[in-house]
């Protein structure tokens, strides 16, 4: 485990798509009592699109940009909340970095196979349209980033699980 500052108040779950950080977020805001982010949705808001409008409209390079401008918007303004990111923002180094100086990050590690399962049948994932091969490499790729969250956490049996295991970890370092 890696050194982790000694309270918190901005919690960012990073992760692969797929890997529960909407569903797990809203729990432990829930049990937090912080406000929950879904970064993807305060995206489409602030543009009127849906991510995969945005992606086929203006690229996906402008989609990260606008990503990590919506992050640091975010970051500088509420005092405190649970941040379900997207998979490709928890995957940017800089990002990564940025999250990592401004709260704690936690890393939702799930297996390809998992992925697949759940993301399967979503037409609203732009990056679903590579090939298997492609999103293979993409997911070795991304967990090398993924890798520098302060915590990481394997999915256990139910999202609940898996909230209860973070704030397991996080009153280790006596974060409340």
């Amino acid at each position: 485990m890696k050194k982790i500052p000694c309270s918190f108040k901005k919690l960012f779950l990073v992760g692969f798509m797929g890997s529960g950080k909407t569903t797990v977020g809203r729990i432990l805001s829930r049990k937090l009592k912080y406000p929950f982010v879904d970064l993807d949705n305060e995206i489409e808001f602030r543009e009127g699109l849906t991510i995969s409008q945005i992606f086929s409209l203006k690229g996906e390079k402008y989609f990260r940009n606008l990503e990590m401008e919506v992050l640091e918007d975010v970051v500088e303004n509420l005092p405190k909340f649970v941040m379900a990111t997207g998979g490709g923002l928890g995957a940017n180094p800089q990002a990564m970095e940025y999250m990592k100086k401004n709260g704690i990050v936690v890393w939702l590690d799930v297996d390809f196979d998992t992925f697949l399962r759940r993301t399967q049948r979503d037409p609203n994932r732009p990056l679903l349209k590579k090939p298997l091969e492609e999103l293979k490499d993409l997911f070795e790729k991304r967990k090398e980033v993924y890798s520098k969250a302060h915590i990481r956490v394997k999915s256990q049996k139910s999202p609940e699980d898996t909230a209860n295991k973070i704030l397991e970890l996080l009153k280790v370092y006596s974060f409340q």
